[in-house]
């Protein structure tokens, strides 16, 4: 089943941010982009690459109204110390929610029930809380923060422009399609 348009369920969590543990909520997300990055476990092998890839990139994401959340089941207690530990940790700005219940990974469906982790998950999510773009990848293979940004990109685009979409490769200022309106149902 689609996660597409799914609205993302009510949730409080912990999270490491800026040198402080704090709560995170829905209502934290509603009224801007945010990108939702299910990784498996602190002190692992892809995560960290992952992770500061995407903290390379938070500059740029902030810029363009989006917020970054990264989520594993580990505790906020966990992500301080692996903070602590980790040169490349050290580089994170954005929130690392922690998920000990399972909260998230099960409301967006990456929970591993077998390994109690989350599977490599990027979810993009609208300001009205909705699930707009998502992709999950096998747990050896990383993902790419410049084509998560891009993504974050097009949805934004393609949410103010009725009728319009992005093809392949589309960045900003790029021309778009605009589909006759007999195929509009058909996308």
């Amino acid at each position: 089943m689609s996660m597409i348009n799914k609205e993302v369920g009510d949730f409080s969590v912990q999270a490491y941010h800026n040198d402080e543990f704090k709560t995170v909520s829905k209502k934290d997300i509603l009224g801007k982009w945010s990108v939702f990055f299910f990784y498996p476990a602190d002190f692992t092998f892809v995560c960290p690459t992952e992770l500061e890839d995407l903290a390379n990139k938070y500059d740029d994401f902030k810029a363009a109204g989006c917020e970054i959340y990264s989520v594993s089941c580990d505790t906020h207690f966990v992500h301080k110390a692996w903070h602590d530990a980790s040169d490349t940790i050290k580089k994170i700005k954005y929130p690392m929610l922690a998920d000990p219940t399972h909260v998230l990974a099960k409301d967006f469906k990456v929970y591993i029930k077998d390994s109690g982790v989350a599977e490599r998950g990027s979810f993009i999510v609208n300001p009205e809380g909705k699930i707009v773009a998502y992709e999950v990848t096998a747990g050896s293979v990383g993902r790419n923060a410049d084509e998560l940004f891009r993504r974050v990109q097009a949805s934004q685009f393609v949410a103010g422009h009725d009728g319009e979409v992005c093809p392949a490769k589309w960045q900003p200022g790029a021309q778009t399609l605009k589909p006759s309106l007999d195929l509009v149902g058909q996308l």
